[in-house]
Protein backbone atom coordinates (compact mmCIF):
# COMPACT_ATOMS: atom_id res chain seq x y z
CA UNK A 1 0.00 0.00 0.00
CA UNK A 2 0.88 3.17 -0.91
CA UNK A 3 1.83 5.80 2.08
CA UNK A 4 0.41 9.16 2.23
CA UNK A 5 3.33 11.84 1.09
CA UNK A 6 3.45 14.26 3.99
CA UNK A 7 4.12 18.00 2.67
CA UNK A 8 7.24 18.99 4.16
CA UNK A 9 6.10 22.60 5.82
CA UNK A 10 4.56 20.34 8.52
CA UNK A 11 8.43 19.47 9.62
CA UNK A 12 8.59 17.66 13.35
CA UNK A 13 10.97 20.37 14.40
CA UNK A 14 8.58 23.22 15.26
CA UNK A 15 5.48 21.37 14.31
CA UNK A 16 4.26 24.99 13.11
CA UNK A 17 1.70 25.42 10.20
CA UNK A 18 1.06 27.94 7.71
CA UNK A 19 -2.17 29.10 7.14
CA UNK A 20 -3.45 27.01 4.10
CA UNK A 21 -0.45 24.90 4.33
CA UNK A 22 1.32 25.19 1.39
CA UNK A 23 0.61 28.32 0.76
CA UNK A 24 2.98 30.97 0.01
CA UNK A 25 2.85 33.34 3.39
CA UNK A 26 4.93 34.27 5.65
CA UNK A 27 2.83 33.87 8.30
CA UNK A 28 3.00 30.44 10.37
CA UNK A 29 1.00 29.62 13.63
CA UNK A 30 0.59 26.45 15.43
CA UNK A 31 -3.25 24.73 15.88
CA UNK A 32 -3.83 26.72 19.53
CA UNK A 33 -2.85 29.96 17.77
CA UNK A 34 -5.10 29.69 15.29
CA UNK A 35 -7.92 28.20 17.50
CA UNK A 36 -7.51 30.41 20.46
CA UNK A 37 -10.25 32.91 19.74
CA UNK A 38 -12.48 30.03 19.01
CA UNK A 39 -12.24 27.45 21.60
CA UNK A 40 -9.76 25.30 23.49
CA UNK A 41 -7.98 22.96 21.74
CA UNK A 42 -7.23 20.10 24.01
CA UNK A 43 -5.73 16.44 24.35
CA UNK A 44 -5.12 13.51 26.41
CA UNK A 45 -2.03 13.11 28.29
CA UNK A 46 -1.16 9.66 29.25
CA UNK A 47 1.44 9.11 32.00
CA UNK A 48 4.34 8.97 29.63
CA UNK A 49 3.52 12.11 28.31
CA UNK A 50 3.47 14.50 31.44
CA UNK A 51 6.61 12.96 32.88
CA UNK A 52 8.99 12.77 30.29
CA UNK A 53 9.34 9.76 29.38
CA UNK A 54 7.60 10.02 25.78
CA UNK A 55 9.47 13.40 24.48
CA UNK A 56 8.01 13.39 21.10
CA UNK A 57 4.48 13.13 22.01
CA UNK A 58 4.81 15.34 25.11
CA UNK A 59 6.82 17.80 22.58
CA UNK A 60 3.49 17.62 19.61
CA UNK A 61 1.25 18.46 22.46
CA UNK A 62 2.70 21.18 24.53
CA UNK A 63 3.37 22.81 20.95
CA UNK A 64 -0.09 22.62 19.73
CA UNK A 65 -2.99 22.30 22.12
CA UNK A 66 -4.00 24.51 24.95
CA UNK A 67 -6.03 21.90 27.23
CA UNK A 68 -4.99 18.78 28.99
CA UNK A 69 -7.39 15.82 30.39
CA UNK A 70 -5.96 12.54 31.69
CA UNK A 71 -6.31 10.00 30.01
CA UNK A 72 -6.17 7.40 33.10
CA UNK A 73 -4.43 8.63 36.35
CA UNK A 74 -7.26 10.15 37.92
CA UNK A 75 -10.08 7.60 37.64
CA UNK A 76 -11.10 6.36 40.83
CA UNK A 77 -9.62 2.77 40.56
CA UNK A 78 -5.86 4.64 40.21
CA UNK A 79 -6.63 7.33 42.67
CA UNK A 80 -7.98 5.83 45.66
CA UNK A 81 -7.23 1.67 44.79
CA UNK A 82 -8.10 0.47 48.60
CA UNK A 83 -10.27 2.60 50.53
CA UNK A 84 -8.60 5.85 52.26
CA UNK A 85 -4.97 4.63 50.41
CA UNK A 86 -5.00 7.80 47.98
CA UNK A 87 -2.39 7.80 45.63
CA UNK A 88 -1.76 11.38 43.89
CA UNK A 89 2.06 11.05 42.72
CA UNK A 90 0.52 10.75 39.13
CA UNK A 91 -1.95 13.41 39.10
CA UNK A 92 0.09 15.91 41.05
CA UNK A 93 2.85 15.14 37.81
CA UNK A 94 -0.01 15.63 35.62
CA UNK A 95 -1.56 19.04 37.43
CA UNK A 96 1.89 20.67 37.47
CA UNK A 97 2.87 19.57 33.77
CA UNK A 98 -0.32 21.80 32.96
CA UNK A 99 -0.02 24.44 34.89
CA UNK A 100 3.89 25.05 33.68
CA UNK A 101 2.85 24.90 30.14
CA UNK A 102 -0.37 27.25 30.71
CA UNK A 103 -2.74 24.59 30.00
CA UNK A 104 -6.83 24.32 30.64
CA UNK A 105 -6.64 21.55 32.94
CA UNK A 106 -9.67 19.37 33.07
CA UNK A 107 -10.21 16.44 35.66
CA UNK A 108 -11.19 13.21 34.48
CA UNK A 109 -13.29 11.18 35.83
CA UNK A 110 -15.07 11.66 39.31
CA UNK A 111 -17.84 9.14 38.60
CA UNK A 112 -17.58 6.46 36.33
CA UNK A 113 -18.83 2.41 36.22
CA UNK A 114 -16.20 1.39 34.43
CA UNK A 115 -13.08 1.87 36.35
CA UNK A 116 -14.10 2.14 39.68
CA UNK A 117 -12.22 -0.05 42.16
CA UNK A 118 -14.64 -2.81 43.88
CA UNK A 119 -14.39 -1.21 47.38
CA UNK A 120 -16.50 1.51 46.01
CA UNK A 121 -19.87 0.06 45.46
CA UNK A 122 -19.46 -3.65 47.20
CA UNK A 123 -18.40 -5.14 50.60
CA UNK A 124 -15.97 -7.71 51.26
CA UNK A 125 -18.42 -10.49 50.20
CA UNK A 126 -19.13 -8.99 46.79
CA UNK A 127 -22.55 -7.85 48.02
CA UNK A 128 -23.78 -4.26 47.02
CA UNK A 129 -23.24 -1.80 49.94
CA UNK A 130 -26.20 0.10 51.73
CA UNK A 131 -26.95 3.67 49.78
CA UNK A 132 -25.86 5.09 53.11
CA UNK A 133 -22.41 3.42 52.61
CA UNK A 134 -21.94 4.32 49.19
CA UNK A 135 -23.27 7.96 49.82
CA UNK A 136 -20.47 8.27 52.37
CA UNK A 137 -17.84 6.54 50.49
CA UNK A 138 -18.90 9.18 47.61
CA UNK A 139 -18.41 11.94 49.38
CA UNK A 140 -14.80 10.71 50.69
CA UNK A 141 -13.71 10.32 47.42
CA UNK A 142 -15.03 13.48 45.52
CA UNK A 143 -14.27 15.43 48.48
CA UNK A 144 -10.80 14.39 48.48
CA UNK A 145 -10.01 15.16 44.76
CA UNK A 146 -11.49 18.17 44.23
CA UNK A 147 -10.46 19.57 47.08
CA UNK A 148 -6.97 18.71 46.46
CA UNK A 149 -6.92 20.52 43.33
CA UNK A 150 -9.06 23.02 44.29
CA UNK A 151 -8.14 26.45 41.67
CA UNK A 152 -6.18 24.39 40.01
CA UNK A 153 -8.22 22.16 38.24
CA UNK A 154 -10.70 24.54 36.03
CA UNK A 155 -12.84 22.33 35.45
CA UNK A 156 -14.26 18.45 35.99
CA UNK A 157 -16.18 15.36 34.03
CA UNK A 158 -18.33 14.49 37.36
CA UNK A 159 -20.29 11.70 36.19
CA UNK A 160 -19.42 9.47 33.11
CA UNK A 161 -21.96 7.50 30.87
CA UNK A 162 -24.65 6.92 33.10
CA UNK A 163 -27.46 6.75 29.96
CA UNK A 164 -27.66 4.41 27.42
CA UNK A 165 -28.35 5.45 23.28
CA UNK A 166 -32.58 4.91 24.26
CA UNK A 167 -31.95 7.02 26.77
CA UNK A 168 -33.01 4.89 29.62
CA UNK A 169 -30.22 4.72 32.48
CA UNK A 170 -27.21 2.74 32.29
CA UNK A 171 -27.54 0.06 35.06
CA UNK A 172 -24.47 0.48 36.99
CA UNK A 173 -23.75 -0.24 40.58
CA UNK A 174 -23.85 3.44 41.42
CA UNK A 175 -27.41 3.26 39.68
CA UNK A 176 -28.21 -0.15 41.47
CA UNK A 177 -27.95 1.10 45.14
CA UNK A 178 -28.56 4.94 44.68
CA UNK A 179 -30.55 5.11 41.66
CA UNK A 180 -30.59 8.54 39.09
CA UNK A 181 -30.20 10.34 42.98
CA UNK A 182 -26.30 9.02 42.32
CA UNK A 183 -25.65 12.30 39.88
CA UNK A 184 -27.13 14.92 41.64
CA UNK A 185 -25.45 13.66 44.69
CA UNK A 186 -22.00 13.68 42.59
CA UNK A 187 -22.08 17.43 41.15
CA UNK A 188 -23.09 18.40 44.44
CA UNK A 189 -19.97 16.90 46.07
CA UNK A 190 -17.92 18.30 43.25
CA UNK A 191 -19.11 21.97 43.77
CA UNK A 192 -18.68 22.10 47.85
CA UNK A 193 -15.30 20.87 47.05
CA UNK A 194 -14.63 23.85 44.39
CA UNK A 195 -17.14 25.97 44.11
CA UNK A 196 -15.33 28.15 41.45
CA UNK A 197 -14.39 24.82 39.45
CA UNK A 198 -16.76 24.10 36.05
CA UNK A 199 -18.80 20.62 36.14
CA UNK A 200 -19.80 19.08 33.42
CA UNK A 201 -21.48 15.40 32.05
CA UNK A 202 -19.49 12.98 29.90
CA UNK A 203 -20.96 10.81 27.03
CA UNK A 204 -20.53 8.96 23.84
CA UNK A 205 -22.88 8.52 21.00
CA UNK A 206 -24.76 11.51 21.75
CA UNK A 207 -26.24 12.08 18.61
CA UNK A 208 -28.63 9.32 19.09
CA UNK A 209 -32.25 10.82 19.79
CA UNK A 210 -33.11 8.69 22.73
CA UNK A 211 -29.83 10.15 24.29
CA UNK A 212 -29.72 13.64 23.32
CA UNK A 213 -33.72 13.81 24.90
CA UNK A 214 -32.73 12.23 28.04
CA UNK A 215 -29.33 14.66 28.40
CA UNK A 216 -31.44 17.25 27.97
CA UNK A 217 -33.71 16.26 30.74
CA UNK A 218 -30.42 15.50 32.54
CA UNK A 219 -29.03 18.92 32.65
CA UNK A 220 -32.65 20.97 32.97
CA UNK A 221 -33.32 19.04 36.42
CA UNK A 222 -29.65 19.74 37.56
CA UNK A 223 -30.55 23.14 37.09
CA UNK A 224 -33.99 23.10 38.28
CA UNK A 225 -32.69 21.40 41.68
CA UNK A 226 -30.06 24.83 41.82
CA UNK A 227 -27.08 22.55 41.61
CA UNK A 228 -24.40 23.72 39.14
CA UNK A 229 -23.57 22.36 35.57
CA UNK A 230 -21.30 24.13 32.96
CA UNK A 231 -21.17 21.84 29.79
CA UNK A 232 -22.13 18.87 28.09
CA UNK A 233 -18.93 16.77 27.14
CA UNK A 234 -20.33 15.11 23.98
CA UNK A 235 -17.45 12.35 23.26
CA UNK A 236 -16.23 12.48 19.31
CA UNK A 237 -15.33 8.22 18.99
CA UNK A 238 -16.24 8.55 15.26
CA UNK A 239 -16.31 6.92 11.94
CA UNK A 240 -16.09 7.17 8.28
CA UNK A 241 -19.60 6.28 8.19
CA UNK A 242 -20.82 7.06 11.74
CA UNK A 243 -22.81 9.17 13.03
CA UNK A 244 -24.46 11.32 10.62
CA UNK A 245 -23.09 15.13 11.13
CA UNK A 246 -26.45 16.79 11.12
CA UNK A 247 -27.63 14.27 13.88
CA UNK A 248 -24.66 15.37 15.84
CA UNK A 249 -25.10 19.10 15.00
CA UNK A 250 -28.84 18.49 16.53
CA UNK A 251 -27.54 17.15 19.87
CA UNK A 252 -24.99 19.75 19.97
CA UNK A 253 -27.88 22.39 19.62
CA UNK A 254 -30.02 20.67 21.27
CA UNK A 255 -27.53 20.59 24.60
CA UNK A 256 -26.82 24.67 24.15
CA UNK A 257 -31.05 25.22 24.24
CA UNK A 258 -30.68 23.46 27.07
CA UNK A 259 -28.77 26.27 28.43
CA UNK A 260 -25.42 24.94 29.46
CA UNK A 261 -21.73 25.32 26.65
CA UNK A 262 -20.92 21.96 24.59
CA UNK A 263 -17.69 20.54 25.10
CA UNK A 264 -16.54 18.05 21.97
CA UNK A 265 -14.66 15.31 23.93
CA UNK A 266 -12.72 11.87 23.44
CA UNK A 267 -12.33 13.22 19.46
CA UNK A 268 -10.78 10.33 17.23
CA UNK A 269 -11.57 9.53 14.10
CA UNK A 270 -11.14 5.02 12.82
CA UNK A 271 -10.65 4.27 9.43
CA UNK A 272 -11.00 0.60 10.68
CA UNK A 273 -14.15 -1.46 10.18
CA UNK A 274 -16.34 -2.23 13.61
CA UNK A 275 -17.32 -6.04 13.76
CA UNK A 276 -20.29 -4.49 15.27
CA UNK A 277 -21.67 -1.05 14.65
CA UNK A 278 -23.63 -1.59 17.87
CA UNK A 279 -21.50 -1.17 21.24
CA UNK A 280 -20.91 2.55 20.83
CA UNK A 281 -17.58 3.25 22.96
CA UNK A 282 -18.04 1.13 25.83
CA UNK A 283 -14.33 0.84 26.91
CA UNK A 284 -15.24 -2.98 28.26
CA UNK A 285 -15.87 -4.72 25.02
CA UNK A 286 -13.72 -6.10 23.14
CA UNK A 287 -13.48 -8.89 19.87
CA UNK A 288 -10.88 -11.24 18.69
CA UNK A 289 -8.84 -9.59 16.20
CA UNK A 290 -9.25 -10.94 12.47
CA UNK A 291 -7.16 -9.90 9.62
CA UNK A 292 -9.92 -8.93 7.46
CA UNK A 293 -10.44 -5.98 10.68
CA UNK A 294 -7.40 -4.48 9.96
CA UNK A 295 -6.42 -3.67 6.78
CA UNK A 296 -4.05 -0.98 6.85
CA UNK A 297 -1.26 -2.44 9.25
CA UNK A 298 1.21 -1.34 6.39
CA UNK A 299 -0.06 2.12 5.89
CA UNK A 300 -3.29 4.64 4.47
CA UNK A 301 -3.58 3.90 0.79
CA UNK A 302 -3.86 8.05 -0.20
CA UNK A 303 -7.11 7.75 -0.92
CA UNK A 304 -8.59 6.64 2.48
CA UNK A 305 -6.04 9.20 3.80
CA UNK A 306 -7.49 11.59 1.40
CA UNK A 307 -11.33 10.16 2.49
CA UNK A 308 -9.64 10.76 6.35
CA UNK A 309 -8.51 14.69 6.27
CA UNK A 310 -12.23 15.42 4.66
CA UNK A 311 -14.64 13.74 7.31
CA UNK A 312 -11.75 15.17 10.08
CA UNK A 313 -12.63 18.66 8.52
CA UNK A 314 -16.32 18.43 7.88
CA UNK A 315 -16.45 18.21 11.66
CA UNK A 316 -14.45 20.69 12.65
CA UNK A 317 -16.42 23.02 10.36
CA UNK A 318 -19.52 22.19 12.41
CA UNK A 319 -17.48 23.05 15.75
CA UNK A 320 -16.47 26.55 13.90
CA UNK A 321 -20.06 27.34 12.97
CA UNK A 322 -21.09 26.83 16.53
CA UNK A 323 -17.72 28.13 18.27
CA UNK A 324 -19.84 30.28 20.42
CA UNK A 325 -21.84 27.23 22.08
CA UNK A 326 -18.16 25.22 22.08
CA UNK A 327 -15.89 25.63 25.34
CA UNK A 328 -13.63 23.14 24.40
CA UNK A 329 -12.77 20.04 21.62
CA UNK A 330 -10.34 17.49 22.88
CA UNK A 331 -8.48 14.69 21.08
CA UNK A 332 -8.06 11.57 22.56
CA UNK A 333 -4.67 11.53 22.45
CA UNK A 334 -1.25 13.30 20.68
CA UNK A 335 -0.22 10.49 17.94
CA UNK A 336 -1.78 7.64 16.29
CA UNK A 337 0.52 5.55 18.09
CA UNK A 338 -1.17 6.60 21.37
CA UNK A 339 -4.22 6.29 20.49
CA UNK A 340 -6.81 3.97 22.23
CA UNK A 341 -8.36 2.81 19.04
CA UNK A 342 -4.90 0.63 18.22
CA UNK A 343 -6.45 -1.69 20.61
CA UNK A 344 -10.12 -1.63 20.63
CA UNK A 345 -12.48 -2.84 20.33
CA UNK A 346 -10.00 -5.12 18.79
CA UNK A 347 -6.66 -5.75 19.84
CA UNK A 348 -3.50 -5.48 18.37
CA UNK A 349 -4.76 -2.67 15.08
CA UNK A 350 -3.33 -0.31 13.11
CA UNK A 351 -5.27 2.75 13.34
CA UNK A 352 -4.60 6.35 12.33
CA UNK A 353 -7.46 7.76 14.54
CA UNK A 354 -5.24 11.83 15.44
CA UNK A 355 -4.24 14.51 14.11
CA UNK A 356 -0.80 13.83 14.15
CA UNK A 357 0.68 10.74 12.90
CA UNK A 358 3.53 8.24 14.39
CA UNK A 359 6.50 10.49 13.79
CA UNK A 360 4.60 13.61 15.59
CA UNK A 361 4.15 15.25 12.06
CA UNK A 362 0.61 16.84 11.16
CA UNK A 363 -1.35 15.51 8.50
CA UNK A 364 -3.18 17.52 6.07
CA UNK A 365 -6.32 17.94 8.32
CA UNK A 366 -4.08 20.62 10.56
CA UNK A 367 -3.59 22.52 7.80
CA UNK A 368 -6.75 22.31 6.93
CA UNK A 369 -8.52 23.13 10.02
CA UNK A 370 -5.74 26.29 10.62
CA UNK A 371 -7.01 27.10 7.41
CA UNK A 372 -10.64 26.70 8.18
CA UNK A 373 -10.22 28.98 11.38
CA UNK A 374 -8.98 31.75 9.47
CA UNK A 375 -11.72 32.51 7.18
Amino acid sequence: MKSRKIIPCWGAAALLLSVGCGSQTDEKISLKEALKDKFYIGTALSVAQFTGVDTLSERVARENFSAIVPENCMKSMFLQPAEGKFFFDEADKFVAWGEANGMWITGHCLVWHSQAPEWLCTDGSGKNVSPEALTERLRSHITAVVSRYRGRIKGWDVVNEAILEDGSWRKSKFYEILGEEFIPLAFRLAHEADPDAELYYNDYSMAFEGKRSAVVRLVKTLRERGLRIDAVGMQGHIGMDYPAIEEFEKSLLAFAEAGVKVMVTELDLTVLPSPNPNVGAAVETTFEYRQSLNPYAGGLPDSVATAWTGRMSDFFRIFLKHQDKISRVTLWGVCDGDSWRNGWPVPGRTDYALLFDRQGKAKPAVGEIIRLAGQ
